[in-house]
């Protein structure tokens, strides 16, 4: 076997339980002994104009682009027939595509607000970076994959699917993405490197929180205090 065999195997194969391992033991254990923790730990307050157009596109992007993952690896049969007609192909690659790219500005936006406001920069920890850095590559491997190896639907049903079902039969069987492009693999690795690190970051409010604030009415926040006192001659 080879070195890039034995790479394969590693990060394709054994990576997926380490993560998987590693997202259910923390998030439990965390939860149990600092459930406090379990907290977006917004700095709306701090700013609140640049976090709307930053939080906002990219919630609404990366939910509808994981929930397509999600149905193509459910459905992969029913995504194949669909696509089997070009328009509806199409229709389906660009929406991918779109949501893809409004998750990417939406991120964009977010470290940009965490390295420009001072303020929020204070509160943004160390695991926060890492997690930004994973996400970022995230995405742009996602949205590059999304360009340049397009109808990632078709493929992601007919070789995605069955490498995955496999992993859940715990019999992980790589054969059928062994061969996709690299950009491919680096979105499938960094996928795992995400959900191994999920748990000790501020991501695990998406277990008890809902979202509701991405459609309700804007709030006013008022700060009440004794007022300055007169200046005096």
């Amino acid at each position: 076997m080879t070195n890039v065999a034995y790479l394969d195997q590693l990060l394709l194969a054994i990576l997926p339980y380490v993560a998987f391992f590693t997202f259910f033991l923390v998030t439990i254990q965390r939860y149990r002994q600092q459930t406090f923790t379990y907290s977006s730990l917004s700095s709306q307050l701090l700013e609140n104009q640049q976090h709307f157009w930053s939080l906002v596109p990219f919630h609404y992007g990366i939910i509808v682009v994981l929930a397509g993952h999600v149905v193509a690896w459910l459905c992969p049969r029913e995504i194949l027939a669909w696509n089997s007609v070009p328009l509806r192909l199409y229709v389906l690659e660009i929406a991918a595509l779109v949501f893809g790219l409004l998750a990417l500005l939406g991120l964009v936006n977010v470290l940009v607000r965490r390295l420009v406001n001072s303020r929020v920069r204070v509160v943004t920890s160390g695991a926060d970076w890492i997690l930004y850095a994973l996400l970022l590559v995230q995405v742009i491997s996602g949205v590059y994959v999304a360009v340049f190896h397009p109808w990632g639907s078709s493929w992601f049903a007919a070789a995605m699917s069955p490498y995955l079902w496999s992993l859940v039969k715990l019999n992980p069987d790589i054969a059928t993405v062994v061969a996709l492009p690299l950009a491919v693999k680096l979105h499938i690795i960094s996928a795992y490197l995400v959900i191994g690190f999920f748990p000790f970051t501020r991501l695990v409010h998406i277990l008890v929180v809902p979202n509701p604030y991405l459609w309700r009415k804007p709030q006013v926040v008022r700060w009440y205090g004794r007022k300055p006192l007169p200046a005096h001659d």
